[in-house]
């Protein structure tokens, strides 16, 4: 066989390999499906577990791993695993824990979607789901059965913004569980990015972020991430993670691992404007309650002082009960800086209304409620925004 290739073979298998010492501080895109192995000793030899080596992109490739690194460093966390969406990131945490017979704890305040999730598991998986209140605190204990598996959690709740007591729930959780049956506390920290609540040093077991809001930072990538300390764990969801053929493409991973040096200034401008709106808010005569952890008015303020360091651009108002469903719509509708859309954590301000009636159990409020996101504008005129957008009412 002659040494030398035609043009067709040559153009797939080159010769030349690009020298070796470059350095940079971008992280490189490493996009890849197969994997390429030395022999086949070498490939024998590889575990996808261990994420000591490579063996398929959907496990991992040095983009993915270094940006799962940095979110476990971030969340005080060991292990992390990458998932398209933070809706995706809930399921395998779910399918990784439960199984036919198990019992499930959500919380009244929950990401709706993760409500959905669990009335699915319900109905079809044989899990049975039950709704607790978000302030239960220490009284969860009550709730716990012998076959309870897992426990959700949401710090605060993403609409009606409750603190819950996860330390005490946590406890509640350790205290029932039993050799070889655990109760696991899962928490959807992704309204304090890692950077508000430490959930770890609170006693929580897992930790799931969308990874679209601050880590992301410019409303253009789905992500979620599941992080853990524990070994045992993390070898469940991988087993999960694997299963579900979860993956994520190297350019989203990318613009993550940009957005990650800058997050923690952004989380502070974010949460140095949502109070300055969310302080002038609370003295408008229109709005009967401001649900922001960081102001006396919303449920579960002293547990966020007693255990939060930040608070992000995210809150609600509840207007006076006098105006309709049809006045706030205008409200929202009149807004000329604040954008009408789901998600928060990037650069534009953001407005929704919800009816929150029909999606908490036993809510008592009968004013309307708008959520804010306070994006990175000048608060001054954020705050010029919504006065002109109250005069309609």
């Amino acid at each position: 066989m002659t040494d030398r290739k035609s043009i067709q073979t040559a153009l797939i298998h080159s010769d030349y390999a690009a020298p070796a010492g470059f350095a940079a501080m971008p992280v490189a895109i490493h996009h890849a499906s197969t994997v390429l192995f030395k022999n086949v000793a070498a490939m024998r030899s590889r575990n996808w577990q261990d994420k000591s080596a490579y063996t398929y992109g959907l496990h991992g490739t040095p983009t993915t791993f270094t940006l799962e690194a940095r979110l476990a460093e971030i969340e005080g966390g060991n292990h992390c695993l990458l998932a398209p969406s933070g809706l995706a990131a809930i399921a395998m945490v779910d399918f990784a824990l439960l199984k036919a017979g198990d019992d499930l704890l959500i919380p009244d305040n929950v990401y709706n979607p993760n409500r959905e999730l669990a009335k699915w598991l319900s109905q079809d998986f044989g899990i049975s789901a039950r709704v607790y209140d978000p302030l239960i605190g220490a009284g969860i204990a009550e709730l716990i059965q012998p076959n309870t598996r897992l426990i959700w959690t949401e710090a605060p709740g993403s609409v009606s913004m409750e603190v819950p007591d996860i330390p005490a729930i946590c406890r509640a959780a350790q205290a029932r569980s039993v050799q070889g049956q655990k109760v696991y506390v899962a928490i959807d920290n992704t309204w304090s990015a890692g950077l508000g609540f430490r959930a770890f040093e609170h006693g929580v077991d897992i930790s799931m972020q969308a990874l679209t809001k601050y880590q992301s930072g410019g409303s253009d990538v789905l992500m979620g991430a599941v992080i853990t300390r524990d070994k045992d764990l993390i070898h469940r969801l991988e087993l999960a993670h694997m299963r579900m053929g979860y993956g994520v493409g190297a350019d989203d991973a990318y613009l993550v691992l940009r957005g990650l040096p800058t997050m923690k200034l952004r989380f502070d401008a974010h949460d140095a404007g949502a109070r300055k709106v969310a302080t002038w808010l609370k003295e408008r005569p229109e709005i009967a309650r401001v649900l922001h952890p960081a102001l006396p008015d919303c449920p579960g303020h002293e547990i966020w002082r007693r255990d939060f360091s930040g608070a992000g651009g995210l809150f609600s108002v509840i207007f006076d009960e006098r105006y309709t469903e049809e006045q706030t719509d205008r409200f929202v509708d009149s807004l000329k800086l604040f954008k009408i859309g789901f998600s928060w954590g990037g650069a534009h301000s953001l407005c929704v209304p919800y009816r929150i009636q029909g999606m908490r159990r036993n809510w008592t409020d009968k004013g309307q409620l708008v959520r804010f996101n306070i994006g990175l504008e000048d608060p001054l005129d954020l705050i010029a925004d919504i006065e002109q957008a109250l005069s309609v009412l």
